[in-house]
């Protein structure tokens, strides 16, 4: 019997069946072999395809079962004398495989510098079974479909070809970078030899993930075919020879002289882009530059060695928790309570395919866009047709930059024209999920609103608003139905902005926040949830951070000294031009609502009335504290005229940065203390995810545990006697610091991880 042809049967498998049939043999207790992570199929053609199939879950990943798996896979092909090639393709409907398994390393050692258990033998593993299929004596090819990501790609890239579907659902890239590691099993070696140094920097330090067809532009993979033949087209590059191709000779720029002049440019780029926060771009960036010029073995433990000294650093610990709680948030499941009353359990857990919007300005022109690109129905409403003309003219508008972008086909496109259904006046809405009112924050017209919705929509409609500071309470209660109003909070632009505050009123039930928590998931978004408190989080802890800006202009601060002090800090933008692009206008009202709620700790800087009287509005009319004319926005000079003072013209951008990040610190303890949200987790995950705080620092309260509470403290009363009781910290921080403890207890670290557990 040919060895292509013999069934597959361990002995384990042998005994184990004799014991079922076996009535003598019924008692013994016989371990069953774990399940497979990767079925193997050797045809009569000598063609082996191994398929990656986890079971019980909907993504492949690397853990070290699964690479002790295809180790011992590649032990066998390496033994069969007819095998005439490798195929790894994926049973997944949307994955190939993402990467490794972050969740096995478990939670990052407190103690400074130290690793998760087990990663440098995970690390060696990974490259020992890579290097071991690279090697293989046969054409290898890695058939793709779904998200081939981080060490996923590093397996296709020990392959000779890479096939990928040309399905949306496919994605290629290398976001190690962005967890603050880098490709360390074999990426940041075998990418440049493959693309060449540029083009393979490209990938690496920005962390791209690519759809398919911009992967196949950039030669990260060799071919694109429909899903359904990619293996089918495998097979024929195999029998035709073609499945080793000959590749362009990236000599000229990969020799190690011409890499050397590469790196050095593309560091000083990177030197004035991350400010030096971010050293995993660094660290991979001479990886990849310094393994041209070495054997792979050597390259190799370079990766290792660079990984496992980036693993202990604060940032990438700081980075990965950030990725483990948008992969938290992805799951999260809300409140699990009956729903007695409110939604029956079959419409709770339906997907939303209908809803409406209330207001067709920019941020309800950009809710509805985003709804219909994730195939949700869309009742776009205004008072009147003007205005829901120019809303479907945004909706279109954003759209169509998508198309440029590749973000969307033609297809797409028209069919998410499709799901917009332009309504004038109070329409009948009793057949829509859910509703989001976006109109102007006036207290007095949202309650009108409302008013009229409750009698318009369904008996298990959902009605949310979008308000970012007005309280959802009040709405609920000029409503018959409360225990179904509760908060979405979009953040501006809605397509590049992930996160959506989901905002439970006195009296919301939990099975609606659970429903609105699924909806934020069906629509790609990642949902946090907060108690109907003013400002919620992300604008609560803002404000005051805005505030104090606005206060240091007028003392006599200037504007690139106040800016490049949260430059420097790590934030993506300086406060002086986040308030223009916000838009002064609708800074001052934010600024305004919590003012109402806060003062006297909270006092409007008058700099923005006077700009509001002046017409200067920040980005959106091209004057604000910077003028927006040009390439590159320069400080607005005229805007001394409102300077009052000069104190703090003395101060240098240290001293700067501690007056605006500490008021950030103290009202995010202020948050966790009043129970604004259930967890440190989820106020920094919010701050990082909706207002951009430096990732790397994980978020206000982590960088309070990080300097040390008890030094924070200090530094927020000396500041209280300099320069006002505005910086007196909370009574809730004061005691923290008085145990000598840290913010972020055992026990909530406990908390955070139940609530946010999969069912």
């Amino acid at each position: 019997m040919n060895q292509t042809t013999l069934p597959s049967i361990t002995v384990t498998d042998s005994i184990v069946g004799r014991a079922r049939r076996s009535p003598a043999l019924r008692h013994l207790r016989i371990a069953a072999d774990p399940p497979e992570r990767i079925r193997r199929a050797v045809g009569p053609d000598g063609v082996c395809v191994l398929t990656f199939d986890r079971p019980g879950s909907t993504a492949n990943v690397f853990d070290r079962p699964t690479l002790l798996e295809l180790d011992t896979h590649l032990a066998f092909l390496e033994e069969h004398a007819g095998l005439k090639g490798l195929i790894l393709t994926s049973a997944k409907p949307a994955i190939f495989i993402a990467g490794a398994d972050l969740h096995a390393l478990g939670e990052f050692p407190a103690a400074p510098g130290a690793l998760p258990p087990g990663l440098p033998e995970l690390i060696e593993l990974g490259q020992r079974v890579f290097n071991r299929l690279a090697a293989l004596p046969v054409p290898k090819i890695a058939a793709i479909h779904g998200a081939c990501l981080g060490g996923g790609y590093e397996l296709a890239l020990a392959c000779d070809l890479r096939l990928a579907s040309d399905d949306k659902a496919t994605k290629i890239g290398l976001p190690e970078t962005q967890l603050g590691i880098l490709p360390a099993w074999g990426g940041s070696t075998r990418l440049p030899r493959l693309i060449g140094l540029p083009k393979a920097l490209e990938v690496i330090l920005a962390g791209k993930v690519l759809p398919a067809k911009a992967a196949w532009k950039r030669c990260l993979v060799d071919d694109l075919a429909p899903r359904e033949k990619l293996v089918e087209l495998a097979r024929e590059r195999l029998f035709a020879g073609t499945a080793r191709p000959h590749r362009k000779s990236h000599w000229f720029i990969n020799n190690p002289l011409a890499a050397q002049l590469i790196a050095a440019r593309a560091r000083s780029q990177l030197w004035l882009r991350t400010r030096g926060h971010y050293p995993a771009v660094l660290k991979a960036l001479d990886v990849a530059a310094n393994g041209l010029g070495r054997p792979l073995c050597e390259s190799l433990a370079e990766e290792r060695e660079a990984v496992l000294e980036l693993a202990g650093t604060e940032s990438t610990r700081n980075l990965m928790r950030l990725f483990l709680l948008q992969e938290r948030a992805k799951k999260l499941v809300g409140s699990g309570h009956a729903a007695t009353g409110v939604v029956s359990q079959r419409e709770a857990a339906r997907p939303v395919t209908r809803a409406a919007v209330i207001g067709a300005g920019v941020m309800g022109a950009g809710i509805a866009q985003w709804l219909t690109s994730h195939g949700v129905q869309v009742v776009l409403c205004d008072i009147n047709a003007d205005a829901v003309g120019r809303g479907l003219a945004k909706v279109a508008e954003l759209y169509l930059a998508g198309l440029k972008r590749h973000w969307f086909t033609a297809l797409e496109v028209r069919q998410g024209l499709d799901r917009v259904f332009p309504a004038v006046g109070e329409p009948p809405l009793t057949n829509v999920d859910f509703v989001i009112e976006a109109a102007v924050e006036r207290m007095d017209l949202k309650l009108a609103i409302f008013r009229s919705l409750a009698a318009r929509v369904g008996p298990e409609t959902i009605l949310a608003t979008n308000t970012s500071a007005l309280s959802v309470s009040e709405l609920a209660d000029a409503t018959p139905c409360p225990e179904r109003v509760l908060g979405l909070h979009f953040f501006n632009p809605v397509h590049r902005m992930q996160l959506i505050e989901v905002a439970r009123g006195e009296r919301t039930h939990p099975e609606a926040v659970a429903r609105a928590v699924r909806f934020v998931q069906q629509i790609g978004k990642l949902p946090v949830v907060v108690r109907d408190r003013p400002g919620f989080i992300v604008n609560r802890i803002l404000v005051p951070y805005l505030i104090e800006a606005g206060h240091l202009f007028e003392q006599g601060a200037r504007i690139v000294d106040i800016d490049e002090a949260m430059l420097d800090f790590g934030m993506p933008m300086g406060p002086l031009r986040l308030i223009d692009e916000i838009g002064v206008d609708v800074a001052h009202h934010v600024a305004n609502t919590l003012v109402g709620h806060f003062s006297p700790r909270l006092t409007m800087p008058p700099v923005l009335e006077h700009m509001l009287k002046a017409g200067q509005l920040g980005r959106k009319n091209d004057h604000g504290f910077y003028l927006h004319h040009g390439k590159r926005p320069v400080p607005h000079g005229e805007l001394r005229m409102f300077q009052t003072g000069n104190e703090a013209a003395r101060l240098d951008r240290a001293a700067l940065r501690e007056r605006l990040v500490l008021p950030m610190v103290n009202e995010a303890a202020r948050c966790l203390a009043e129970g604004v949200a259930e967890s440190a987790a989820d106020i920094d995950f919010a701050m990082v995810m909706g207002a951009g705080f430096a990732p790397f620092r994980g978020g206000p309260l982590r960088y309070a545990d990080s300097v040390g509470v008890e030094e924070i403290v200090a530094r927020m009363k000396r500041l209280a006697e300099l320069a006002g009781e505005r910086f007196a910290p909370c009574e809730w921080l004061e005691r923290v610091a008085g145990e000598g403890g840290r913010i972020y207890a055992e026990a909530d670290l406990k908390r955070s991880d139940r609530k946010g557990a999969a069912p």
